[in-house]
C-alpha cells in the first residue's frame, strides 16, 4: 500500500473553499478581493491578547514585509507557514518523491492540495510554538496571567492559539482570492504590507509614524529647520544620501530605479507565433517573458533565509554559551559574527559600507564574504526555485504545449502535434526561466545594498512592482473578457 492510499482519507477531508460553478463577474471578483484585503488590514491591527507588547521583539525583522507579517498581531506568522510548506513540497516534488501527477490525474491534484494544507498546519505549529514557548520573542503579560489565574504558561498557550487561528485564516483568505477574486492572495498581502511601509517612508512625520518621511525631511531642509552640514564633507554627503534622518536620496533613487527595471523586464519577451488550425486568420502569440517564472519564487528563497535566521535567534536564546563560530549577536538580536552572520542577507547600506561613519564595525574581509554568500545564495536560489515554480505550476514546456494544443492552436510551419510544440518551447522556456530567476536574485541583492524608501527590503519592492504589474494585466484581461465573452474560451 502506497502512502497515497494511507493518507487519502485524511487529505481528501481537508476543508477547502468551494470553487465557483460558473463564470464569476468581474465586479464580484473585485468585491471579494477588496473584502479580503480589508479583513487582512483589520487583523494586522488586532493585537494578540495576553501579549506584553512593550517587551516583545521583532521576530522576522525586515523579512516581515515579504512574509506579510503583522508584528504582535493575529497575523504574526503572516504567509510564512504557507511559503515554507511550498518550499517543502517543491523540494519533494523536484526530487520526485511524492509520486503525484498533478497535471493529468484529478485524484493526485486533490491529494496535493490536501497535503499542502496539512503541511501549512504543521508549519504553523513548528514556527509558532518556538516563537511563544522556546524563545522570549512574544512574552506573556503578567497582569493578564494574574487576572485570569492561569499562569504564564496558560497565557502563552492562549497567545499561540490566536496565532494558530490567524495562520489558518490567512490560508483560507488566500484561497478565497485565488478562486473568487483577482490575482493571488499571497501576492496581494505582500503588496499591502510593502505599500504601507513605502507610504510611511515617504510621507510620515513625527506626528504620523516613528520615522521622518522623505517629504517631511526635505521640508525641514528647505525651511532651514534641519542642517545638512557642508556638502563637501563626508558627513554632509552621508546625511543627504544615506542617513535615516536625512535626505535618503540613494534610497529614493534605488526605489525609482527598481520600479523602472522591473517594468522594463516584464515587457521583455520572446513571442512565439500561433495560428488556429480550424479557423483561418485566427492568430495569436505565446509570450515567453524574461521573468517567466515571475518574482514569486523569490519569496521562497527569502523565506528560507528567514527560517535560517529564526533558527539562529532561537539557539542564541536557548543555548547559554553559543559557540562563537556558530554566531554572536548584539543587543538588538542581530548576528555580528559567526556562521549566522555570514548567512544573514545584506539588508541596508549600513551592513556593508564600512567606509562610512556609524555603520558596520566588522572587518572588510568578513563583509566581502557575507556579500559573496548572499549574492551566490540569491542567484543560485532564484534560478533553482524558478525552475521548481515553473514545473509545479504547469508552466513548463510539456504542460504549456498541452494547453496550446488543447486550445486548437499550433505553431505555423510545424505539424499540429503536442510533441512538436513542446520541442519548440524547450528552446526558450528552460533557459529564460534560469536567466530570469538569477536576474531577480541579483536585483534583490542590489536593492538591499543601496536601501529603499521605508526600509522595505529589495525583495519586497521587487515583489510589489511585479505583482502590481501582473495584477494590472489580469484586470485588463478580465475587462476584455467581460466586453467579449467569446474570448473567455481562448483565455481558458
Amino acid at each position: 500500500m502506497s502512502w497515497k492510499d494511507t493518507a487519502e482519507p485524511l487529505l481528501v477531508r481537508m476543508p477547502a473553499v468551494r470553487r465557483p460553478e460558473g463564470h464569476v463577474p468581474f465586479k464580484r471578483k473585485l468585491a471579494w478581493t477588496g473584502g479580503v484585503l480589508i479583513l487582512y488590514f483589520f487583523l494586522t491591527n488586532v493585537k494578540l491578547f495576553g501579549l506584553d507588547i512593550d517587551a516583545s521583539q521583532q521576530v522576522f525583522g525586515r523579512f516581515g514585509s515579504i512574509l506579510a507579517s503583522g508584528q504582535g498581531s493575529i497575523m504574526q506568522l503572516g504567509i510564512g507557514p504557507i511559503v515554507t510548506a511550498s518550499i517543502v513540497l517543491q523540494l519533494l516534488g523536484g526530487a520526485n518523491l511524492l509520486g503525484l501527477n498533478t497535471q493529468d490525474d484529478p485524484r493526485d491534484q486533490i491529494l496535493y492540495q490536501g497535503l499542502q494544507k496539512l503541511l501549512v498546519l504543521v508549519m504553523i505549529c513548528l514556527t509558532g510554538i518556538p516563537m511563544v514557548f522556546a524563545a522570549n520573542f512574544l512574552p506573556p503579560d503578567t497582569a493578564v496571567a494574574q487576572s485570569l489565574g492561569i499562569g504564564a504558561t496558560g497565557v502563552q498557550a492562549l497567545i499561540f492559539a490566536q496565532m494558530f487561528v490567524g495562520g489558518v485564516l490567512i490560508l483560507f483568505m488566500d484561497e478565497v482570492i485565488s478562486k473568487w477574486g483577482v490575482g493571488s492572495g499571497i501576492g496581494l498581502f505582500i503588496v499591502a504590507g510593502v505599500s504601507q511601509r513605502l507610504l510611511g517612508g515617504l510621507l510620515s512625520t513625527p506626528f504620523i509614524g516613528n520615522q521622518n518621511g522623505i517629504v517631511y525631511t526635505w521640508y525641514l531642509f528647505v525651511t532651514g529647520q534641519q542642517a545638512t552640514g557642508s556638502l563637501f564633507t563626508a558627513s554632509g554627503i552621508q546625511t543627504l544620501f544615506l542617513s535615516p534622518g536625512g535626505g535618503r536620496l540613494l534610497a529614493l533613487a534605488t526605489t525609482v530605479l527598481i520600479f523602472a527595471v522591473v517594468v522594463y523586464a516584464e515587457s521583455v519577451r520572446v513571442e512565439i507565433p500561433l495560428s488556429n488550425a480550424r479557423v483561418k486568420g485566427a492568430r495569436g502569440r505565446f509570450p515567453v517573458k524574461l521573468i517567466y517564472a515571475s518574482v514569486l519564487p523569490m519569496i521562497l528563497v527569502r523565506a528560507l533565509q528567514a527560517n535560517i535566521q529564526f533558527l539562529g535567534r532561537i539557539l542564541e536564546q536557548q543555548v547559554a554559551n553559543l559557540p562563537g563560530w556558530l554566531g554572536t549577536y548584539n543587543n538588538a538580536g542581530q548576528p555580528v559574527g559567526g556562521l549566522f552572520y555570514y548567512l544573514a542577507p545584506i539588508q541596508s547600506p549600513g551592513d556593508w559600507m564600512w567606509f562610512l561613519q556609524g555603520t558596520t564595525t566588522n572587518p572588510v574581509w568578513q563583509i566581502l564574504i557575507r556579500i559573496g554568500i548572499d549574492l551566490t545564495f540569491m542567484l543560485v536560489g532564484g534560478a533553482v526555485f524558478a525552475v521548481f515554480w515553473v514545473e509545479t505550476t504547469d508552466m513548463g514546456p510539456e504542460a504549456t504545449a498541452k494547453q496550446i494544443h488543447n486550445s486548437g492552436m499550433q505553431i505555423p510551419g510545424f505539424r499540429q502535434n503536442v510533441g512538436v510544440i513542446e520541442k519548440v518551447l524547450e528552446r526558450y522556456i528552460p533557459q529564460v526561466t534560469v536567466i530570469g530567476g538569477a536576474l531577480v536574485g541579483l536585483l534583490a541583492v542590489l536593492a538591499n545594498m543601496m536601501g529603499t524608501i521605508g526600509n522595505v527590503s529589495g525583495t519586497g519592492l521587487l515583489l510589489t512592482v511585479s505583482i502590481t504589474y501582473k495584477l494590472y494585466e489580469e484586470i485588463a484581461e478580465e475587462q476584455l473578457m467581460e466586453m467579449h465573452p467569446m474570448m473567455r474560451q481562448m483565455f481558458g
